[in-house]
């Protein structure tokens, strides 16, 4: 446990095991309030002052999975979806009543999420090794499984961008191992990819990396950002988006050492939300960088960040999905909309 204290009222009892306990969540008033402003929400740079409310402390919402990932706001509906993937299923968290439920069981061990333009949800998934979407009757339609010919690896993130185009990372983690889908041969290299929302055809926007992973536009979709999670040193890299289509001057935008990232949003300043892990304690959490790299802040967890989301009515509250948990907090700044 890290050496702050997280506002959360989880007893040992709760932190069951997720293949018996969909998650618990927690009390509505935390056993160990926290002193404002909380100490795990760091200032690093004058910039992020305005960003940090005061009154405002991180709260584990829901605890007991294997591995979180792909946390997606629903707004219409007040809930968090998010994959627990190693145990095959889609969780969901009401804000209303905070009651944590398994929303899609099994679900070909997901990995990230998001919405389309219509708000219908958008999966990348390992054991299927396909992009699904989910349509407002419940059904499934399978948007893509395979790159000229071949099956693709493994699916891992993915974001719309405001044309519709769908644009997913295929770093293979899936098909490493047992755990999060079944071991298999890579049949393609790792890449970026954009799907077309006229013609449905896919084309590679990014090669080269070892491992890409997390993705982001940024507000204006002037440029790209990817993760690449598996180079030495750990980095995200940003391209310029030329014609709403292709990618051009890849560059480096932050070396993550000594840990690494793995999913990024951006909020409306422009600013990379990333999260971070591999770094134990006073790097794992979420790291704040400004459009020209600098880092300017810090949200530190007790467990290592994979992904992240904003959400809630203003979307000024942001969602962590970090290892076993689910963590939130408030912001003063709202996440980045499709445009």
């Amino acid at each position: 446990m890290s050496q702050y204290t997280f506002s959360t009222a989880t007893a040992s009892a709760h932190a069951t095991s997720a293949a018996h306990s969909p998650g618990q969540p927690t009390e509505r008033w935390p056993l160990s309030p926290v002193r404002y402003p909380d100490p795990a929400i760091r200032v690093l740079d004058p910039r992020f002052a305005k960003y940090r409310l005061g009154n405002a402390a991180v709260e584990r919402l829901a605890t007991g999975f294997r591995w979180a990932e792909g946390p997606v706001w629903f707004g219409d509906g007040r809930y968090l979806l998010w994959s627990d993937i190693p145990n095959n299923r889609i969780m969901r968290w009401l804000e209303e009543t905070g009651e944590v439920s398994v929303f899609r069981s099994p679900s070909h061990y997901s990995n990230g999420h998001t919405r389309d333009k219509q708000g219908r949800l958008v999966t990348c998934e390992h054991d299927s090794r396909r992009v699904t979407r989910t349509e407002y009757d419940g059904s499934i339609t399978v948007l893509m499984d395979r790159f000229q010919g071949k099956p693709l690896n493994a699916p891992n993130d993915v974001v719309v961008k405001s044309d519709g185009s769908i644009w997913f990372t295929d770093p293979g983690y899936g098909i490493m191992f047992n755990y999060e889908g079944h071991r298999a041969p890579l049949e393609l290299p790792a890449v970026v990819y954009r799907l077309d929302p006229v013609t449905h055809e896919a084309t590679v926007v990014v090669e080269g990396m070892s491992k890409p992973n997390g993705l982001c536009f940024s507000p204006d979709e002037s440029r790209l950002y990817v993760v690449d999670s598996g180079s030495t040193p750990r980095v995200i890299r940003v391209y310029d988006v030329v014609g709403g289509t292709r990618l051009m001057n890849g560059r480096l935008f932050v070396d993550m050492s000594p840990g690494t990232s793995d999913g990024i949003r951006c909020d409306v300043d422009g600013n990379l939300w990333a999260a971070a892990g591999n770094g134990g304690e006073g790097f794992d959490g979420v790291h704040i960088f400004t459009p020209d790299g600098d880092r300017i802040g810090q949200i530190l967890l007790p467990e290592k960040c994979a992904n992240l989301c904003f959400g809630g009515a203003k979307r000024n509250r942001l969602f962590m999905a970090a290892s076993q948990s689910i963590y939130a907090v408030y912001v003063e700044t709202q996440g980045a909309q499709i445009p």
